[in-house]
């Protein structure tokens, strides 16, 4: 396996090939599928797919699901009706997306999964190792919490890096004993409902010690009705958002780590990935990227 820095070494080095090529060849159309804009993360990284495409001239396309599969799918075939070469597809939702992976396949497109794993005869996925995420931010509210205590699961959507990031943190609450995971609940990512969820796990348990969000999102919704609870609750979480590290950073705050994702990173080797395979080279099937604990330590020199 690539290291994170060898892997992006490559992943310039298609993409300066991609400059070269398109110099002489017609542009390469590009469509990015996103499962929802209405977050910094997702933010982030389409900003640096724009960045990416404008440097090598290929023509690209960006849709937003809102978490709906449905107008994933339809996003999807409009995309193919203009004839993209490469689709990029951050899942909604990983077994729902089999319908537009299929067509995209049929439509001879290479199709790259970002973020989320998806369904299908996909060409590569990348992503972050959202197992060691979770295992990470259990470790550290585990020790936070002196080895002891009530903890709860912050749910989200059902896509695999939500379902490994949880698998991570119980398999990191397993090495604590004398630590229970009293319930999980779904925040569905999104900071108030998570904000109104968190409120009824606090009613509901009352000797609550920890919280363990999927997403900064809905981390910060917890966070806000932890403080209104007046609770000493503390909270971990995944992702690497500027607002959370700057809460992380104050050192004060409830809200203790969080395990930091790449996204530029991602989007762009994902990029590379179909470029490549588009030029016909054989790509890898997974491309797993690293992830970072950021806690008041290092939180204020951390960014995306």
């Amino acid at each position: 396996m690539l290291s994170k820095f060898k892997t992006l070494a490559v992943a310039a080095s298609v993409i300066t090939l991609g400059m070269a090529f398109n110099a002489t060849a017609k542009p390469v159309s590009v469509g990015m599928s996103f499962q929802e804009l209405n977050n910094e993360y997702f933010v982030t990284m389409k900003e640096a797919l724009e960045s990416a495409t404008g440097d090598i001239g290929a023509q690209l396309y960006i849709s937003d699901a809102a978490h709906d599969v449905s107008k994933q799918t339809s996003d999807i075939e409009d995309m193919l009706q203009k004839k993209i070469d490469i689709l990029l597809i951050n899942p909604a939702d990983s077994v729902g997306a089999e319908t537009a992976v299929l067509a995209a396949k049929k439509a001879g497109v290479v199709v790259i999964a970002i973020d989320a794993q998806a369904n299908g005869p996909i060409d590569s996925f990348v992503g972050s190792k959202n197992y060691d995420a979770g295992l990470m931010a259990g470790k550290h509210l585990g020790e936070a919490l002196g080895g002891k205590g009530n903890v709860a699961i912050l749910d989200g959507i059902p896509v695999v890096p939500i379902l490994e990031r949880v698998r991570g943190f119980e398999a990191a609450m397993k090495e604590y004993p004398n630590i229970k995971i009293v319930t999980k609940l779904n925040g569905k990512q999104e900071r108030d409902t998570a904000m109104n969820v968190t409120e009824n796990m606090l009613q509901a348990n009352p000797t609550l010690n920890g919280i363990f969000s999927v997403n900064d999102v809905g981390s910060l919704g917890a966070l806000a009705a932890i403080e209104s609870s007046g609770r000493d609750v503390k909270l971990v979480s995944v992702d690497g958002s500027p607002e959370a590290v700057a809460e992380i950073a104050k050192g004060n705050s409830p809200f203790i780590a969080t395990s930091a994702q790449f996204p530029r990173d991602q989007v762009r080797i994902g990029l590379a990935m179909g470029l490549a395979k588009y030029w016909g080279a054989n790509v890898p099937k997974e491309v797993p990227i690293d992830v970072k604990l950021i806690d008041k330590t290092n939180a204020k020199d951390f960014r995306w």
